[in-house]
């Protein structure tokens, strides 16, 4: 197996005028879906939010919640948690295998408020700037440390947020510019222009982008510099290509895709030896690597714009592999291809092994912390389709539907 490359995420930063970047979106955000936007002019992507605690505990949370290969760079994987313990321990085991970590200070969710995760860490900036330093001071750069916020009613306690953290050596900042309490309705863009011209790390904005048009006129208006996604890069993930609406070949990319990491090496080399010409490749139904929900809620929203409503009242209703590959050969001609063998490599999931770099959270945690052998399912992909998904199933969302169900950070 080849060894990944890193990136230094702050030298790109310096390279490019401004940064595409697809934002951390639980249940969305997995390995295939990442290698997807990575072919369509997307420059940084992020992991789902994770919950550092649980992925210091257990062996199998690491397992299910972080998978990469050597086309997912540069990455970044974002960890919440309020503890030097959770975060430094969390973020040192996956150091090798990433190319920064961020810290989720932006949840606005009523659970994470609860578990004084996400915003309501804003309330105790110390906390944060801890943190940070923290974990500056363990990884060395051009591994990265980042935070992704929300904006405070008064702009000028986001600038001391801001500012604390420059101090504590964060790489850059992310800012979904509204405040905890406002999912909805336009962005302040005023807030956003006026932290790009104090903070001097790059700033990276978020929210209310549902085009590359938008994008580029956000980082015109603000000087921001760079741009996050998530729910139009959902609904169309070659966004940062132009693209008004998911193209057939994206369509086709994201099958090819999640059909060849169902595959194990042994698996591809077999398929290659048979007559190819007869051959007609399959996502076999229940495969270890892909849950049929990301396969399909995927394709639910990127084909959102290319079926009439009656073919898509039937299509966000399939339940198996079979079906939903049936209907793409049927109504878009599109069938999985296989790659070719150095490509296949490539996007092999990478082996990683964490045990071996736990010691740090075990030195840093305090004696009394307990140890988990179970999973922490609080946030599991498998236990909900969120209620925006489940919409759809009857085709009643429109288009001002906030998406305010589908993430744990709207866009």
């Amino acid at each position: 197996m080849s060894r990944r490359s890193s990136s230094d995420v702050l030298e790109l930063f310096s390279q490019k005028t401004w940064m595409k970047v697809c934002a951390p979106m639980v249940r969305y955000s997995k390995l295939q879906f990442r290698n997807l936007v990575k072919r369509y002019d997307c420059d940084l992507v992020f992991t789902p939010m994770i919950l550092a605690d649980s992925f210091c505990k257990s062996a199998k949370a690491r397992d299910s919640e972080f998978t990469t290969n050597l086309f997912d760079t540069p990455l970044i994987t974002q960890f919440a948690a309020n503890t030097v313990h959770d975060f430094v321990g969390a973020s040192y085991m996956v150091a090798p295998f990433c190319d920064g970590v961020d810290l989720n200070c932006g949840c606005p969710q009523r659970w994470a408020r609860e578990m004084n995760l996400g915003c309501s860490l804003l309330k105790s900036p110390q906390k944060i700037f801890e943190l940070v330093k923290e974990c500056r001071n363990r990884i060395s750069k051009p591994f990265t440390i980042s935070v992704k916020l929300r904006i405070e009613e008064n702009i000028q306690e986001t600038i001391k947020v801001c500012q604390g953290l420059e101090h504590c050596g964060v790489s850059f900042i992310t800012v979904h510019s509204r405040t905890p309490c406002n999912n909805t309705g336009p962005i302040n863009e005023d807030a956003l222009k006026i932290l790009s011209q104090t903070v001097k790390v790059p700033l990276i904005g978020n929210g209310g982008v549902n085009s590359l048009d938008d994008a580029v006129g956000l980082q015109e208006r603000t000087g921001v510099k760079g741009v996050m996604v998530a729910n139009a890069i959902l609904t169309n993930p070659a966004i940062f290509k132009g693209e008004k609406v998911t193209t057939r070949q994206c369509v086709q990319d994201w099958l090819d895709i999640c059909y060849n990491s169902t595959l194990t090496m042994e698996e591809h080399e077999r398929t290659v030896a048979k007559d190819e010409a007869n051959q007609c490749y399959a996502i076999s139904e229940k495969p270890s690597s892909l849950t049929f929900q990301c396969f399909h809620h995927h394709l639910v929203f990127m084909l959102e714009k290319i079926l009439n409503k009656k073919e898509r009242q039937v299509f966000n209703n399939l339940k198996q592999f079979s079906t939903v590959q049936e209907f793409l050969a049927q109504h878009l001609g599109i069938r999985p291809k296989l790659f070719g063998r150095e490509h296949f490599v490539q996007s092999l999931p990478l082996n990683i092994h964490t045990e071996s770099r736990d010691f740090l959270y075990n030195e840093l945690k305090p004696p009394e912390e307990s140890v988990c052998t179970e999973y922490d399912f609080l946030y599991d992909s498998s236990k909900s389709n969120g209620k925006f998904f489940e919409g759809k199933l009857t085709d009643e969302i429109n288009e001002d539907c906030d998406w305010t169900d589908m993430f744990y950070e709207n866009d």
